[in-house]
């Protein structure tokens, strides 16, 4: 993903990487330099953004078979 530098040294931060770390407007951002010469943009405050999977892992109860909730999914009496 490119973007290009303004005369003030501003860049935009493309849509899918604000979206992955979770920064919207007003948040602060920091940039660390790696020693192989990359620079690595963080979220300030804040973890990496956790997986869509993590807000329903464990949320299972194993009270039910398989059965039984394919049944309670269906309807079935």
């Amino acid at each position: 993903m490119a973007t290009t530098v303004t005369s003030k040294g501003q860049v935009t931060i493309p849509k899918p990487v604000r979206e992955r770390l979770g920064i919207e407007p007003g948040n602060a951002v920091d940039f660390e330099l790696a020693p192989d010469g990359r620079v690595v943009l963080f979220k300030v405050g804040g973890a990496q953004q956790p997986s869509r999977f993590d807000a329903v892992r464990g949320v299972a109860d194993a009270g039910l078979s398989t059965d039984e909730i394919m049944a309670l999914m269906r309807g079935d009496d």
